[in-house]
């Protein structure tokens, strides 16, 4: 691919910065709060995102306003392993960001609900909601899945990179082959609360087999197009064919890994040394460590927004332009594409994809209006069913099989 040019003329910046003073830009998921974790132990004092932490992160809120960012889903993900520690480590995050909320009130507020979102983004504030990255963290509970959307999680992500004992992870070894039993009544029970269903991470078979049982619209809250670049993590198409009957977003992202087919490349030749240097590449520090220390004498391949757009433009012609949003995953990789190296550089995208083509009203969809449409539809989905149905008493066996 060609680089693409990441200054846009003034005419289509204007008309980029018009638009998204007048409609939310909604990202779909940022792991800011684990890297406030690893760098200063959830310390604002020590990691003052009001201020420049540019040498530190990809995100603070000065950037994030020169992004024109208008809601953040924060995703309060822990890694997979040590499991035992997940519960507690999740009410840790989620603890992180209402402490983000409250220290930096003139920039940030807290929003449950789309109308609340709207209102938020109308008062020059950025909305944050939270996202749970991986159902380890609920512990096979579904009380532990009820309270954390009584804490305010508006999404989780059904696995991370392991296995669930009841979903299978787009990069582990199939046991369920989709979702169990136990697996189904989670998505059952998510509808119910109001709480979407996002099926990055997992497998083909767990996002069909969720996709068949929900009753509300579902998201992805940070994949891309598989047709585009053959990550297991990305979606293929006949999922982006059911997503729009079933009314999802998919949000597309910007890891390199799972934009360009290149990058790809050179993530599976990382991950085979890295077992044959004895790294477990489940283990998340230990392999990243490993990846940033072989990028050094392996240089990653270049990717640029280009590549993203090429993703973009995919799943709008296969789902339709009602079916996608942007999950950037900043603070959640190591590299990201040239021009799109951290949150200011959503308004380059979305200049790249006008003189493309692409019309206001799609770009204002693709920014948030389409993520807001299927929030509300899940919290309307979730007035109804919890007229008619009680919270689910259903447990976890170790002995449940499909």
């Amino acid at each position: 691919m060609e680089a693409p040019s990441v200054v846009a003329s003034s005419s289509t910046s204007h008309r980029v910065a018009r638009l998204l003073r007048e409609h939310p830009l909604i990202d779909g998921h940022n792991d800011l709060p684990w890297t406030a974790r690893k760098l200063a132990g959830y310390d604002f004092d020590r990691l003052d995102i009001g201020g420049d932490t540019s040498d530190r992160t990809h995100t603070d809120l000065p950037r994030l306003a020169a992004g024109m960012v208008g809601g953040q889903f924060w995703s309060v993900f822990v890694p997979c392993r040590p499991a035992e520690d997940a519960v507690t480590a999740t009410l840790e995050q989620i603890d992180c960001v209402l402490a983000m909320v409250r220290r930096y009130p003139d920039r940030l507020a807290l929003a449950t609900t789309a109308d609340e979102v709207e209102r938020v983004f109308a008062g020059g504030r950025i909305a944050s909601l939270m996202g749970a990255e991986g159902g380890h963290s609920i512990d096979c509970s579904l009380g532990a899945l009820r309270m954390l959307y009584a804490l305010g999680v508006r999404y989780m992500t059904l696995t991370h990179n392991d296995n669930t004992p009841w979903a299978d992870s787009a990069t582990d070894e199939p046991v369920n082959h989709g979702l169990s039993a136990f697996g189904e009544e989670v998505v059952r029970e998510m509808n119910r609360l109001g709480m979407l269903v996002d099926l990055s991470h997992v497998s083909a078979d767990t996002m069909r087999d969720a996709l068949r049982v929900t009753r509300a619209p579902v998201i992805f809250s940070h994949s891309s197009a598989r047709a585009v670049c053959s990550a297991p993590r990305n979606v293929p198409d006949d999922v982006l064919e059911t997503l729009a009957a079933n009314g999802g977003v998919c949000m597309a992202t910007f890891v390199p890994d799972f934009v360009s087919q290149d990058a790809r490349e050179w993530r599976l030749a990382a991950t085979d040394a890295a077992r044959s240097a004895g790294v477990d590449t489940h283990d998340y520090e230990a392999f990243h460590e490993f990846l940033n220390v072989r990028a050094k004498a392996h240089p990653r391949p270049a990717v640029t927004t280009d590549h993203v757009v090429a993703h973009l433009e995919h799943i709008r012609e296969v789902s339709g332009i009602d079916h996608l949003g942007i999950g950037g995953d900043y603070d959640g990789c190591d590299g990201l594409p040239s021009g799109l190296e951290d949150v200011t550089g959503y308004p380059r995208l979305f200049a790249a994809l006008a003189d493309r083509g692409w019309s206001d009203a799609d770009l204002a969809k693709v920014a948030g209006r389409n993520v807001l449409r299927v929030l509300r539809q899940a919290e309307a989905t979730a007035d109804d069913l919890r007229l008619r149905e009680e919270p689910s008493t259903m447990r976890f066996t170790a002995t449940e099989n499909n």
